[in-house]
């Protein structure tokens, strides 16, 4: 395991909606023995209310306020030794003091996925806000990619089965 993860045990998946960042995260999580956090259900949680919701009420901008506070107080549970995969949300690595944060406490994998798989996946959620509009979607999608690789490692999603992402993820030089 290399010296920055030891240090701060802190595996944050990053990726676009849909990309598989809970499912996988769950997966490693187990297969680590490490706790699992999805810091969406984080937000809900503190909020009381669902991220549509929450997009709906008060917009995307407090709800990016909301997903950095939430972030940073798994980072600090993280620096007292609580080995931790996270989930971010898919704007979460956009936003520089988050990037700041995850790339100073841990190590980020990001899980690229083509977008027409994407579409495939969020075509019937009702539950995305930033889904909505097709057209926004993929260019948001493109709009990120730049972002998104900057992560640490990167990992190809090549089909809906989670197992081979998780396989190439437990590959990485970091374990």
């Amino acid at each position: 395991m290399i010296l920055k993860l030891k240090r701060t045990p802190g595996i944050y998946l990053v990726g676009f909606m849909a990309c598989g960042k809970t499912t996988i995260g769950r997966m490693l999580a187990e297969t680590l023995g490490w706790s699992f956090v999805d810091i969406d259900d984080d937000i809900e949680a503190r909020a009381k209310t669902t991220i549509s919701d929450i997009f709906d009420a008060v917009g995307e901008e407090e709800f990016r306020r909301l997903e950095t506070g939430a972030l940073t107080e798994r980072v600090r549970m993280i620096e007292r030794g609580d080995p931790m995969v996270i989930a971010l949300g898919g704007g979460a690595f956009a936003r520089s003091e988050n990037y700041e944060l995850i790339s100073t406490n841990g190590v980020s994998i990001w899980l690229k996925c083509p977008l027409s798989m994407l579409q495939q996946r969020v075509a019937s959620a009702t539950h995305r806000p930033l889904a909505r509009d097709p057209a926004r979607f993929a260019e948001l999608y493109r709009a990120r990619l730049p972002l998104y690789g900057r992560a640490d490692f990167h990992v190809e999603i090549r089909s809906d089965d989670p197992k081979p992402a998780l396989t190439d993820i437990l590959k990485l030089p970091i374990f």
